[in-house]
């Protein structure tokens, strides 16, 4: 399937194929214009169209945030938009895609389609905006962010050798939990924490997480496992013919099986899928960093879903005994400092400590989802509730409370 993107300017295509032969990257020209429009897109939504949108529907939440906290919206809402954005292309190609969906293996690792390649186009752009923005403002993301977006847009960057390009549109299905997250983070920066919108998007974030990331994911990762493993046993020819390899087994080399050589035909639209694979091996250390980081990934997945499912219950859970008698002598020594005689005043502080205890469980909700969906995106250090001024409260009067929030699941 063609890339449905208007042709990049020939110009574009003449300053950056230097650089791709230099990488070897053969079809980073044909998406480079791809990444340029996708990078300053997403720039123009975080300076431009976030503030004046947010500002126009939320006035009163978004123009009270501290600097810190208005730049991670900024950059949610960038996230949410991206989220969208990709899942539904990727799902389009899949779909859409018959060259792509009639790939053998060795075309599902070193063949290359138009609309595969616009899909990694757009994300490697994100990337780059990624990493321009965690660079600028690094104070607040920190370094170790600023490492991940380097290695994630270096990783996007192999697609366009082209090495599994197949499995670009698959596995950026992982983004489904995304635009759950940003809601969900949005939640509570509104003063939503504990409502019923967020208790059932919660439930959809769960849902889609473990749908797309824990079965989905593991699934997908166990092919590209066995496809590259195959490429790495299956060393075939540099430049192969536009007819059955079966038909010129002479040409093969001596460690080939007699299995692969009836398996390739690279004649018609074949060939056109191919024209880009060059070299016919993958080499170990590309195989090796593919297949670890699929590994990490994965193990980090179904830990962090534990975490949530962990997180969800202890938010509905009902209070033990104990539990209990430790909320009432809370509240009796709060009481203490109350005028005597005041009615009421135990009730209220214990509704208070109940209350609080409550957002905290929210919090670690929001803290636990966030480390996997930050393997592919970056994460800060902030108030979680600091919606306010810089009084150490939120618009709703809450007490904030610092944890590690992330911003693309």
């Amino acid at each position: 399937m063609l890339d449905p993107f208007p042709a990049p300017p020939r110009a574009l295509v003449k300053l950056v194929t230097p650089l791709a032969e230099l990488l070897s990257l053969p079809t980073l020209p044909l998406h480079a214009h791809e990444i340029l429009f996708a990078a300053l897109s997403y720039q123009a939504i975080a300076s431009f169209v976030s503030p004046a949108v947010s500002s126009r529907l939320f006035p009163r939440t978004y123009r009270a945030l501290p600097y810190r906290t208005r730049v991670n919206w900024d950059v949610h809402v960038v996230s949410l938009v991206q989220s969208v954005l990709v899942n539904g292309l990727a799902l389009w190609v899949i779909a859409m895609d018959d060259e792509r969906r009639a790939m053998d293996w060795p075309a599902r690792v070193w063949g290359y389609t138009g609309a595969s390649g616009l899909v990694q186009g757009l994300a490697a752009g994100y990337f780059l905006w990624d990493l321009a923005i965690t660079v600028r403002h690094v104070d607040i993301f920190g370094w170790g962010m600023l490492v991940h977006a380097i290695c994630a847009l270096c990783v996007f960057a192999c697609g366009f050798r082209p090495f599994v390009n197949y499995y670009g549109p698959i596995f950026i299905l992982y983004e489904l939990s995304s635009p759950f997250l940003n809601i969900h983070w949005f939640f509570d920066k509104l003063g939503m924490t504990g409502s019923k919108p967020q208790l059932y998007n919660g439930i959809v974030l769960l849902a889609t997480f473990f749908g797309c990331r824990i079965v989905w994911g593991t699934i997908q990762t166990s092919f590209v496992f066995w496809d590259v493993w195959r490429a790495v046993h299956h060393q075939l020819p540099s430049s192969p013919s536009p007819r059955s390899y079966a038909q010129s087994s002479t040409s093969l080399p001596a460690n080939a099986s007699v299995a692969a050589t009836q398996e390739f035909d690279y004649g018609g639209d074949h060939a056109e899928i191919m024209r880009f694979a060059g070299p016919h091996v993958v080499p170990m250390w590309l195989a090796m960093m593919y297949l670890t980081a699929n590994i990490l990934l994965t193990s980090l997945n179904v830990y962090w879903f534990n975490k949530m499912v962990e997180a969800v219950r202890k938010r509905f859970r009902a209070p033990s005994a104990e539990q209990q008698q430790q909320n009432r002598e809370k509240a009796g020594a709060a009481g203490q400092h109350q005028a005597e005689g005041e009615t009421g005043t135990g009730h209220a502080q214990e509704t208070t400590v109940n209350h609080t205890e409550d957002r905290h469980t929210i919090e670690v909700l929001s803290s636990t989802t966030a480390p996997l969906d930050e393997m592919l995106r970056d994460s800060t250090t902030e108030n979680l509730y600091g919606s306010g001024s810089g009084s150490g409260s939120t618009a709703t009067g809450t007490p904030s409370s610092t944890t590690t929030k992330r911003r693309h699941g």
